[in-house]
């Protein structure tokens, strides 16, 4: 059977909501990862067969193909495509998976895979946006559809609403998810100060790294926090960050590995992407992890490390009550309520992370997940080599 093989994985710092990656467009963001990932891998820009990137909101300057626009930006050869998917929060991952389907298929031997988001100039959901109306509340992309309203009523479909589905369903009082959040910075900054990010990240002009994790956040002040929505428990402190950033892979055959001289760095080991409720939306990653470890056979325990994106922290705690999975091996670097979460980006941006420190600590697998608009949930799984 073809193996499809990760060469090379890179990100620029996350930058906060306004902050130094703020007014970059996010055809330069692009660019700029995908000049690196070349660079690194030594391998010949012009057998890139194609450029698979994730973006949510594609319009203004992330619309017209923001995977084809990254590349023509960065200055590399007009021949090679591009193309765009939107798999909500799970887009970037999505991209790796459609990149590591075409390589094992055999119809392709060398893709990138990756994706960008500046949410600082386009705000989550503009396109969707009805006058100053939050998406998700009473309008947004579903209202106006009877199948819909047939099926699932009048029910809000909102983040915020479904991450508190979530912590009543599973008992997460609003003192643990703060204890978590807390967690989750306290662990990037030491990732930060260890240097866990450096070989992974890219500068972006002054911006060397992540602007998201905070030095002098605590339980006192995440405590005085309003909640988001009245009579909830999630807060700001409990959510990830509004970010800008930029990612990417690159995704090689035996053949092109061969050809290239590249140096693979880890196995596609498994694939895959599962759904369920879209109004409790964010809890897809527990039965979509179910799924990928009954497909493969392994357990919880064979898997070293993951990342799980820390959309909300409910999200992270109800996964880690259903999988029995260890703490310690669980985003042991911060997650997006420290580090950010550029939509578009997240899902290579956490692979990359995942990739380096399987190789810090020596480990063989590494699974990523993460929940995603609509109520699903895509899985990799790793073999890191």
């Amino acid at each position: 059977m073809p193996e499809a093989y990760i060469v090379e994985a890179v990100r620029t710092p996350v930058g906060r909501r306004k902050g130094g990656l703020a007014a970059v467009h996010p055809a330069d963001l692009g660019a700029h990862v995908l000049r690196a990932l070349m660079e690194r891998s030594g391998a010949d820009p012009a057998a890139v067969e194609d450029v698979v990137f994730g973006c949510l909101d594609t319009v203004g300057p992330q619309a017209g193909d923001i995977a084809r626009t990254s590349w023509l930006a960065a200055g590399l050869p007009e021949e090679v495509p591009g193309v765009t998917v939107d798999r909500q929060c799970g887009s970037s991952q999505q991209a790796l998976h459609f990149a590591a389907q075409a390589v094992l298929s055999g119809t392709q031997d060398l893709v990138v895979a990756g994706g960008v988001q500046n949410m600082s100039m386009v705000p989550i959901g503009f396109a969707s946006r009805q006058a100053s109306e939050p998406l998700g509340l009473t309008e947004g992309p579903f209202a106006g559809s009877e199948g819909w309203r047939a099926r699932y009523g009048d029910r809000p479909v909102s983040q915020f609403y479904g991450a508190e589905l979530i912590a009543e369903k599973w008992g997460i009082t609003r003192e643990a998810m703060e204890e978590f959040a807390l967690g989750s910075h306290r662990r990037a900054l030491r990732a930060m100060d260890e240097g866990r990010f450096d070989r992974e990240v890219v500068p972006f002009g002054d911006v060397r790294m992540d602007e998201g994790p905070r030095r002098d956040t605590s339980l006192e002040k995440m405590a005085a926090l309003k909640p988001l929505m009245e009579g909830g428990r999630l807060t700001a402190a409990l959510s990830s960050q509004v970010s800008d950033g930029a990612s990417a892979l690159l995704v090689a055959s035996e053949q092109a590995v061969r050809e290239h001289g590249l140096t693979p760095r880890a196995r596609v080991h498994h694939l895959s992407v599962r759904g369920e409720d879209p109004i409790r939306m964010l809890s897809a990653p527990i039965p979509a992890t179910a799924h990928a470890l009954k497909k493969t056979g392994l357990t919880i325990g064979d898997i070293g490390l993951v990342e799980i994106n820390e959309a909300f922290a409910p999200v992270v705690l109800a996964w880690l009550k259903e999988t029995g999975a260890d703490p310690d091996r669980v985003n042991v670097n911060g997650g997006a309520i420290a580090l950010g979460h550029p939509l578009g980006a997240t899902g290579t941006k956490l692979m990359t992370t995942l990739l380096h420190e399987l190789e810090r600590t020596g480990g063989r697998y590494g699974l990523q997940t993460m929940c995603e608009g609509g109520g699903q949930a895509n899985v990799t799984i790793i073999e890191r080599l």
